[in-house]
C-alpha cells in the first residue's frame, strides 16, 4: 500500500458509534449499577460483553438484561470455554456449542446489536482452537446466527497478523460463511507508542523502510477484508497494560491516558475502522477504572473478560477514563479533514519515531485540531500556528477540560484546539518539533514554558505563567553573569563554570547555574554538530525524571539562537542538599574513597547499607534504558532519608544516551567501571555481587580485566595531566 502509513485526506465521516468499551460484572448486583453509572458518566453507549457456557444462570445474564433495559447497544461476544474449544471438532462438543448458541440467540438475538463469534483464535494457548476446531465451531455459529437474523461479527483475530487475516477470511469465503463485520483486536501496544513503526515486523532496522504504523495496519486489514468480501472492520478490544508501560516509565496511568487518546485519534483518522473499542472498563491491570490489586486470571482478559474482581467501593477512575470520555464527546460524528503537518524533509526513516501529529476534524459548529508529539518531544506553539489563530482558539486538555492558559508547547499529552467552523485555520508549513529538546511532560504540579526572543531561546519549568515570567526575567542570559573564580557563589571554574544564585521562586533557596567556558579544539568542532551543552544537560535530566530516577530538578535552559559561540548557553537546576554536614550532596565517590582508606562508616553510612541500595538504583537506571556514559562516583549524590534509607540523584547529565529497552551487559559495565574506580578490590567484588546477583550473573575474570584496564587508563591520564607539556598545551 503506497503511502498506506498516511491517513487519507479525502474527508471521511467518523461514525457516531465509533467508540466503545468491554464490560463485565460479578456476583454483587450493586456492581451492575456501578458499572452502568460509570458508563453514563463517561458518555459511553456501546459496550461489548463476553458470554459463555453457564452465563445464562449467573450474574452475566443479570447484567446483560440490565444493560439492555438501560438502552445500551451491546456486542454480545459468545465464546466456548477453553476445554470445549480444544475438543472441537468432536461432534459432542459441537452439539453442546450449538445448544448454547440457540438458547442465547433465542433469549437475546432480537435485543442485541450484533453477536461476535470466537476469541483470539490465533492464540491457541488462550482460545484452545486448532484450525479445524475453529472452522467447525464457526460453521455451527454461522448457521445459527443466520437463522436468527442477527448481525454476525468475527473471527476475532488478535493483534496485527495479516497471514491469519487473509487465510481465515479466504477459508470462510470458500465455505460461503463470511461474517457481516470483520473483527480484529488491533493492538498497538507492542510498538510501545501508537504512532511508532512496528519493530516486530522484520526488526528495528527495517521498520522505517516498511513503515508499518497503526494507520497502515488498519488500512491493510480493511483492504484484506474488502478483498475477501467483508468491507466493514471493527477493533473490538485493545489496551495498554500498566505493567508493560512501567517497564520503562513509572507514570503509567498518565501514559495509558496519552496512548488511549492518540490511539483513538489515529484509528479515526485511518478511515479503515468502523469502530474501535477499549478492552476492559474495570480492571486493575489495564482497565479505565481500577478495582484494586488482585491476582490476574490465568486466561488473558483479551480472550475472556469474565468478571470484575473488586467491589464498587474499590472503583477508582483513572486518567484514561477521562481521556476516552473527552474523545467520545468531541470526535465521533465529525468529518476527518486530514493530517495538517507534512513529514519533515530528510526524516522519512525516522518519522514518526520522533513525530509531530496534527489532525483536523470538523463538526457542524467547530473546526477541531488534535495536536501531540511522540514521547519526550515538544513542539513550540508559535512554530505551528499564527498568533491570531492561537489567540482565537478554545483550548481543551487531553481529558477534555478547558485549559486556564494557552500553552507555549505541545507535548506527548494531546491537546484539543477548537475554533468556530467559520474560522479558517492553517498550520504553518515549517511546523516541526523543537530540534534536540526533550521534556518530562508529566511533572506533578509543573508546566513547561518556552521562550524565544530575537537573540535567545530556552525553556523554564514552573507552576504557572506568573512563576514562569519571574524565572524568565531572573534567568535570562542578559541577567546571568559568571562570578569570579574565588567568589562565594562559585562552586567550580574549569571547563564549566558552576555557581549558585538566589531562587526567585522561594526566598532563601538557591539554584545552580552551569555554563561551559572552555572547549578543547576537537570539542569546538564536534560540539557544533550537537545540541548545546545546556540543552543536553536539560535533556538528560528530563530523561532521568521520565524514568523515575533521581536528579537535580531542572529549572531552565537558555542559549544563543545563532549558535555562533558554543559557550553562550546556561543550564539551571535546583541546589541538591544532602546530609547536613555535606551541603550540596554527599557523593558515592567520596564514600567509595573513604572505604578504600579503611573507614568503616563515613558520614554514618556503611558498605552493607550503601552497596545494595546503590546496586538497586543502578539496576533501575540501566534497566530503563539509560546509558549514563559519565557515571563517576562524584556524579552520584547520596541523600540519606529520615528512615535510614538512601536515595540517589545523578548530576552532570549532558552525556547520557537513551535506549528503548534495557542496556546490554557491555554498556552496563562501561558505566560501572567508572562508578567503582575508587573502590578497593575487596569492596569492588562485594558491590558487583550486589549488582550482578539479581541479573543471574557472576563477576567473571573478563569483567575484572575491564575494571583493571579502566584503572590503568585513569592512572595514565592523571600522570599525563601532571606533565609540563600537558599544562602548556592546556593553556
Amino acid at each position: 500500500m503506497r503511502n498506506g502509513h498516511l491517513p487519507p485526506q479525502g474527508g471521511h465521516r467518523v461514525a457516531e458509534s465509533f467508540c466503545g468499551v468491554g464490560v463485565a460484572t460479578n456476583a454483587d448486583p450493586a456492581t451492575d449499577q456501578a458499572v452502568i453509572a460509570e458508563l453514563r458518566a463517561l458518555a459511553i453507549q456501546r459496550v461489548r460483553l463476553d458470554y459463555t457456557y453457564g452465563d445464562a444462570d449467573n450474574p452475566v445474564a443479570r447484567f446483560l438484561d440490565a444493560l439492555l433495559a438501560e438502552g445500551f447497544s451491546v456486542i454480545l461476544h459468545v465464546l466456548q470455554p477453553f476445554d470445549a474449544a480444544s475438543r472441537m471438532p468432536d461432534p459432542a462438543a459441537g452439539e453442546e456449542w450449538r445448544r448454547f448458541l440457540v438458547e442465547t440467540l433465542d433469549r437475546y438475538g432480537e435485543r442485541i446489536e450484533m453477536v461476535e463469534v470466537c476469541s483470539t483464535l490465533n492464540r491457541k494457548r488462550w482460545a484452545g482452537y486448532t484450525l479445524q476446531g475453529f472452522l467447525a465451531a464457526w460453521d455451527v455459529a454461522y448457521r445459527e446466527v443466520r437463522q436468527h437474523g442477527v448481525v454476525l461479527a468475527g473471527p476475532s483475530i488478535t493483534d496485527f497478523e495479516p497471514p491469519w487475516t487473509a487465510g481465515i477470511l479466504a477459508l470462510l469465503a470458500e465455505r460461503g460463511q463470511l461474517p457481516d463485520i470483520h473483527t480484529d483486536n488491533l493492538f498497538a501496544e507492542r510498538a510501545t507508542e501508537p504512532e511508532r513503526w512496528d519493530q516486530k515486523i522484520l526488526g528495528p532496522r527495517l521498520a522505517g523502510a516498511l513503515r508499518f504504523n497503526l494507520i497502515k495496519k488498519a488500512r491493510l486489514l480493511a483492504r484484506l477484508g474488502q478483498d475477501a468480501g467483508v468491507p466493514r472492520l471493527v477493533s473490538p478490544a485493545a489496551f495498554w497494560t500498566l505493567p508493560r508501560i512501567e517497564r520503562m516509565l513509572p507514570d503509567s496511568e498518565q501514559k495509558q491516558a496519552d496512548y488511549l487518546a492518540r490511539y483513538l485519534v489515529l484509528c479515526a483518522a485511518s478511515g479503515a475502522l468502523e469502530r474501535a473499542y477499549w478492552g476492559p472498563l474495570v480492571c486493575h491491570r489495564e482497565g479505565l477504572i481500577d478495582d484494586g490489586p488482585r491476582a490476574y486470571p490465568k486466561l488473558e482478559r483479551i480472550t475472556h473478560y469474565a468478571q470484575i474482581d473488586g467491589q464498587p467501593a474499590d472503583f477508582r477512575r483513572r486518567p484514561a477514563a477521562l481521556s476516552l470520555a473527552a474523545f467520545n464527546r468531541l470526535i465521533p460524528g465529525t468529518t476527518y479533514l486530514g493530517k495538517q503537518n507534512a513529514m519533515p524533509a530528510g526524516k522519512r526513516l525516522a518519522w514518526p519515531n520522533a513525530a509531530l501529529e496534527v489532525h483536523a476534524f470538523a463538526s457542524d459548529t467547530h473546526n477541531i485540531h488534535i495536536v501531540w508529539t511522540t514521547n519526550s518531544h515538544a513542539a513550540a506553539a508559535c512554530d505551528l500556528y499564527r498568533e491570531a489563530d492561537l489567540a482565537a482558539a478554545e483550548w481543551l486538555d487531553r481529558d477534555g477540560l478547558p485549559l486556564d492558559e494557552a500553552p507555549t508547547l505541545f507535548s506527548e499529552a494531546p491537546v484539543y484546539l477548537r475554533w468556530p467552523v467559520a474560522h479558517p485555520v492553517v498550520v504553518l508549513p515549517e511546523a516541526d518539533l523543537l530540534s534536540g529538546v526533550r521534556i518530562h511532560r508529566h511533572h506533578p504540579g509543573l508546566r513547561h514554558y518556552y521562550h524565544r526572543d530575537e537573540h535567545w531561546h530556552g525553556m523554564v519549568l514552573a507552576a504557572n505563567r506568573s512563576e514562569a515570567d519571574r524565572l524568565i526575567q531572573s534567568l535570562h542570559p542578559t541577567r546571568l553573569v559568571t562570578p569570579e573564580r574565588r567568589s562565594e557563589q562559585a562552586l567550580r571554574h574549569a571547563r564549566n563554570a558552576i555557581w549558585t544564585i538566589a531562587d526567585p521562586r522561594q526566598p532563601g533557596a538557591r539554584l545552580v547555574v552551569k555554563q561551559p567556558v572552555k572547549h578543547h579544539l576537537h570539542k569546538k568542532l564536534l560540539d557544533r554538530l550537537k545540541p548545546s551543552k545546556a540543552r543536553r544537560s536539560w535533556n538528560g535530566a528530563a530523561e532521568l525524571l521520565r524514568r523515575g530516577l533521581g536528579t537535580a530538578a531542572p529549572v531552565a535552559w537558555f542559549e544563543q539562537r545563532s549558535g555562533v559561540d558554543i559557550t553562550r548557553n546556561w543550564y539551571v537546576c535546583e541546589y541538591v542538599v544532602g546530609a547536613p554536614s555535606m551541603p550540596g550532596g554527599l557523593s558515592v565517590g567520596a564514600l567509595f574513597g573513604a572505604f578504600a582508606k579503611g573507614q568503616a562508616h563515613p558520614s554514618g553510612i556503611t558498605a552493607e547499607v550503601l552497596f545494595p541500595a546503590l546496586a538497586a538504583f543502578l539496576q533501575r537506571l540501566h534497566g530503563r534504558g539509560i546509558h549514563f556514559r559519565d557515571l563517576s562516583g562524584g556524579n552520584i549524590l547520596v541523600i540519606p532519608q529520615a528512615d535510614g534509607q538512601l536515595d540517589f540523584a545523578l548530576i552532570d547529565t549532558a552525556r547520557l544516551h537513551v535506549l528503548t529497552k534495557g542496556l546490554p551487559l557491555r554498556k552496563r559495565l562501561e558505566d560501572l567501571t567508572r562508578a567503582c574506580h575508587k573502590l578497593d578490590p575487596v569492596s569492588r567484588e562485594a558491590f558487583m555481587r550486589c549488582y550482578l546477583g539479581p541479573l543471574g550473573q557472576q563477576f567473571t575474570p573478563a569483567m575484572r580485566l575491564r575494571f583493571w584496564l579502566y584503572d590503568r587508563k585513569a592512572a595514565l591520564k592523571r600522570r599525563l595531566r601532571a606533565t609540563a607539556f600537558y599544562k602548556r598545551l592546556k593553556r
